[in-house]
């Protein structure tokens, strides 16, 4: 198996791209201005947050098991921990782009570090990649342009508010540009959907239940060939429902009938459904109803 080089801090990271550090914990990279040269087939994970945009040849990048075909205007997300490899030395020839990365240590205790989860781009998939019309690209340019300059002054009690706030700034411009690509491709986005639902009615109608238990959103995607949280975010842009609650709705729809049809138990259904504890199993269908199991089988 091959090891994975740790690139642990932007000290590390600068180091390795021949680059001075204006700042420990954040910095931004010119890729026109690095020389890649001897750094092909790097497999790589880091400790901080990448958000890059950049031009690369057919297949000089693989994240995961897929390989990326990186074309003007797109954008991805990496997140601490990710594993990302050049696989092509030749293919990092006359790169340009630009990459911000950012520690998480230097958003800690703001209000921007509780909101990262909300940023779920940073859990897809290189093929979930933002791809940004010339507009667009211009407009993060010119936020990137901004924390750089802050990076390159000299650092006051209020250059990590600004940065850190600009920072802010490019991701929330970034989750509009995700929400226009999901509207732009709602054709193909319905044949995912039409194929989700296909998947969850087979899943429930077969020993799978039984067998595997409830599934979740990650064992569709997988069939699917999408990010959890790609599908999930999907789901909920097209149908208001994310992928979890798309799950639970077909889930309490299956119970709703198995109450109202037969005088099998509440357990027993739970457990026909996929429900390890009865329990759980109550307090969804409530959640999803109002009532209990026993108290909709009553009403009705």
């Amino acid at each position: 198996m091959d090891s994975v080089y740790r690139i642990e801090s932007i000290n590390d990271l600068n180091k390795m791209l021949g680059l001075e550090s204006k700042h420990p914990l954040i910095s931004i990279v010119d890729f026109s201005k690095v020389d890649f040269k001897d750094k092909g087939n790097i497999k790589a994970s880091t400790g901080f947050y990448i958000v890059m945009h950049k031009n690369l040849a057919p297949g000089a990048l693989r994240y995961g098991r897929n390989y990326y075909d990186f074309q003007d205007g797109t954008l991805f997300f990496v997140a601490p921990n990710q594993v990302i490899t050049i696989v092509d030395p030749d293919a990092t020839k006359d790169i340009y782009g630009w990459g911000l990365f950012f520690d998480p240590e230097f958003i800690r205790g703001t209000s921007l570090f509780q909101k990262m989860k909300d940023y779920s781009f940073f859990s897809y998939n290189l093929h979930e990649a933002l791809h940004v019309s010339e507009k667009e690209q211009n407009k993060l340019k010119d936020i990137i342009e901004d924390i750089k300059s802050e990076l390159t002054q000299n650092i006051d009690k209020h250059s990590r508010t600004l940065i850190i706030s600009t920072l802010e700034l490019l991701l929330n411009y970034c989750n509009r540009y995700y929400d226009r690509q999901f509207i732009t491709r709602t054709e193909s986005s319905k044949d995912i959907i039409a194929e989700f639902e296909e998947l969850l009615k087979s899943y429930f109608s077969s020993d799978d239940v039984q067998n595997k238990g409830f599934p979740s959103v990650k064992d569709f995607a997988e069939q699917l060939h999408l990010s959890p949280n790609y599908l999930s975010d999907l789901l909920k842009k097209e149908t208001g429902k994310n992928g979890t609650e798309h799950i639970q709705y077909h889930v309490i729809e299956l119970a709703k009938d198995k109450l109202l049809s037969s005088t099998v138990s509440v357990s027993e259904i739970a457990y026909d459904l996929g429900f390890e504890y009865p329990q759980y199993f109550s307090k969804i269908f409530k959640k999803n109803t109002g009532m209990t199991p026993a108290e909709y089988r009553n009403l009705n």
